[in-house]
Formats: structure tokens, sequence, C-alpha cells
């Protein structure tokens, strides 16, 4: 049982690494061209507010609101993203692993095949 404990190791690193790269196309990704454009037309609409002779409280409401609905969208898309992201790095992993399990098959194959011809 010993004898596994450096491959569950490794396979461990590897998930932790897979997760890790899953967060961080997932935070690059959260903001898009979708949130920019948003927060634009939350500048803009501020600014309309500003020239329109709207009290300041009120402009500045929407302003934190409208910031508030940009984070909060941002995050929900880069949660999104995060789970989408982890599956596929981690399918990539379990692709990658059976490889291995298959290379090494074939090659126990070749070499019994070989020790038969002998």
């Amino acid at each position: 049982m010993e004898a596994y404990k450096p491959s569950e190791r490794k396979n461990k690193e590897e998930e932790r690494l897979a997760i890790q790269r899953a967060k961080d196309r997932a935070r690059t990704a959260r903001w898009d061209l979708n949130i920019a454009i948003f927060l634009l037309v939350v500048l803009i609409i501020v600014i309309i507010l500003l020239f329109q002779g709207i009290a300041l409280e009120i402009v500045a409401l929407v302003a934190v609101i409208g910031l508030g609905m940009v984070w909060l969208t941002g995050w929900r898309q880069g949660r999104q993203l995060f789970e989408y992201f982890c599956e596929e790095e981690l399918s990539r992993l379990e692709y990658e692993r059976t490889l291995e399990v298959e290379k090494a098959v074939e090659e126990a194959v070749r070499k019994a095949i070989r020790e038969r011809l002998r």
C-alpha cells in the first residue's frame, strides 16, 4: 500500500494544478466585452443624469447600483466560467492519465510479444 502513496500524491498535485489553471482562466475571462459595455452604459447614464441637473444623491445612488450590478454580473460569470474550465481541465487530466495507462499496457504487451518470439 505504501507504493501507491507517491502516485496518489502526484495525482492530487496534478488535480490541484488543474483547478488552479481553471481559476486563473476564469479570473481573466470574467471581465469580457459585455461587462465593459455594461460599465460604459452605467457611466453614460450617470453623465446624462448629471447634465440633466438631477440631484447628486440620486446620481450617486444610480452609480452605486450600476457598479454593484457590474460586479455581481462579473462575479456570476466568473463562477460559471470556473465551473466550466474546472470540468474541462479535470477531464483533460483524466484523458492524459488514461493515455499513460494505455501506453504502459501497450509497452507491456509489446514486451511480452518480444519475449515469446525469442
